[in-house]
């Protein structure tokens, strides 16, 4: 039996850890130490809430610290960031001159996506310019920071709707990096604007019990997405892009599907938490993701896929490029190059430029067919069609995003339609019963109709304390048995 002092050593010492940052292990939302933080978190910030200040100051030093465990000293560099985009939101109102404006606002903006590009894409470039010259490369040892997309997305829009006039600078700089660390969207979103979060902040309302329990029940979902379902199907998924030349084609074509779902909810699975983190907070995040693969066309599918994202390259890159004001060609050149951006924000790779400039020209000929399909009778079998081809399109997309390069990308896409047999699928079904039934689950959820969705969610945060401790214990119980040995961490956490 240990000692008091050695008990108390040993308790000291994993105090100690908690403020320790391990790359190996970064802090989830997925994981238990989170959560656990977060309990500690919410009372002592509850009792804060009236005090705007030490509100801000409580939840800055948490979001920093969230930040910190996730990704080391790269805190500094957001603070940093925050700092300098603050000032020169502060002195560009100051100045009345439109040309000091505009160079102070690009000033601004060339930094951060100066930090941006050389974390994330000084090898990727180093490597083409080295294969062009045929020189000897040698990768730079550089760790991209986590989140460092979304925040610098975050940072790029309050500075230019400041020029724009669209908002006031914050009168003090706690606001502005409570607004940049809140730390339910820091690493991997949703991308917040200002006029949307800054309001809020200013307002500081209490959170009601309608966004409490409404808060909790797209925690519950998230995690259920998450830990549950993605990380459950990823394992299959995983073998298949890992060896693809070592499966038949209806295999292949299950590990598609499959990844085409881990995806969504592995990235709305996260949002799902982030969203209610916030709503308990008392903060409203907006929606991020409604039920995309329901599309019946590219458009569609963008316009319910990662909303904040595809809605910030709509108004900051889409709109300024010309939009559809320029005329049919430069719409559909301004279309592509968009995506082909969106495409690069995500991965230093040329497969997500590909896969990028493929959405693209997927935009591009859809507005270009629109006139035709118009005349096309609007009915059952159109919208079926017209479903199933943009899902097999965006599906067969998302290879790319995932498979190692274009050979093995290549090599996927060509198994299935070349090996595929129809009679092995009794055989999969019975090898992968579990993943079968989960997968049928998913998809049968995925299209339940926005008007249910709602009404369940409303049926849970009217419903008794005793039935919200069910289906929460119902979840943990759910991913304790579905759970990995490790955290898996979320796949958006490279990008």
């Amino acid at each position: 039996m240990l000692a008091i002092p050695e008990i108390t050593e040993i308790a000291v010492g994993n105090f100690i850890d908690q403020f320790k940052y391990d790359s190996t292990a970064p802090m989830l939302f997925s994981s238990g130490v989170f959560w656990i933080l977060f309990l500690i978190f919410l009372p002592i910030y509850a009792l804060l809430k009236r005090s705007k200040l030490q509100m801000s100051l409580f939840v800055v030093a948490f979001s920093l610290y969230f930040y910190y465990k996730s990704s080391g000293l790269f805190f500094l560099m957001l603070m940093g960031t925050s700092l300098v985009d603050w000032l020169v939101s502060k002195i560009m109102v100051r100045v009345r001159s439109g040309a000091a404006r505009l160079t102070l606002m690009w000033c601004s903006i060339l930094l951060s996506l100066s930090i941006l590009g050389y974390f994330k894409y000084a090898n990727f470039f180093l490597w083409n310019w080295n294969m062009m010259v045929e020189g000897n490369f040698q990768p730079l040892d550089i760790i991209l920071p986590v989140g460092i997309s979304f925040y610098t997305f975050q940072s790029i829009s309050y500075v230019v709707d400041v020029y724009k006039g669209k908002i006031a600078p914050t009168k003090s700089w706690l606001d502005y990096i409570f607004f940049l660390s809140f730390f339910p969207a820091l690493v991997a979103g949703p991308i917040v604007r200002a006029d949307y979060f800054l309001p809020q902040l200013e307002k500081n309302e209490k959170a009601t019990s309608q966004d409490i329990w409404g808060g909790l029940f797209l925690i519950i979902i998230g995690i259920l997405k998450k830990a549950v379902i993605a990380d459950y199907i990823a394992q299959y998924n995983d073998l298949i892009f890992n060896d693809p030349a070592l499966y038949t084609g209806v295999q292949t074509l299950m590990g598609v599907l499959g990844y085409t779902m881990q995806i969504y909810c592995d990235f709305s699975g996260y949002s799902d938490m982030a969203i209610g983190l916030a709503l308990i907070m008392g903060f409203k995040l907006g929606i991020n993701f409604n039920s995309p693969y329901q599309s019946r066309n590219l458009t569609e599918f963008w316009r319910r896929w990662h909303i904040s994202l595809s809605s910030w390259l709509r108004d900051y890159l889409y709109i300024p490029l010309g939009g559809n004001r320029k005329g049919t060609f430069r719409t559909y050149l301004n279309n592509f190059l968009t995506m082909l951006i969106g495409g690069l924000w995500h991965g230093a790779a040329w497969k997500f430029v590909f896969w990028g400039a493929m959405h693209g020209v997927g935009l591009a000929v859809h507005k270009a067919c629109k006139p035709w399909l118009s005349k096309i009778p609007d009915n059952f079998l159109t919208s079926f069609c017209s479903w199933l081809l943009t899902f097999v399109y965006v599906s067969l997309l998302w290879v790319f995003f995932r498979a190692a390069d274009f050979e093995q990308s290549v090599l996927i896409i060509s198994n299935i339609f070349v090996n595929f047999h129809w009679n092995q699928i009794p055989q999969f079904f019975e090898a992968r019963m579990v993943w079968c039934v989960m997968m049928i689950i998913l998809f049968v959820c995925h299209f339940i109709p926005e008007s249910i969705g709602d009404k369940i969610r409303v049926s849970f945060i009217r419903s008794p304390w005793i039935v919200k401790l069910i289906c929460f214990i119902t979840a943990v119980q759910l991913v304790i048995e579905f759970m990995t040995e490790e955290v898996s961490p979320f796949i958006y956490f490279q990008f």
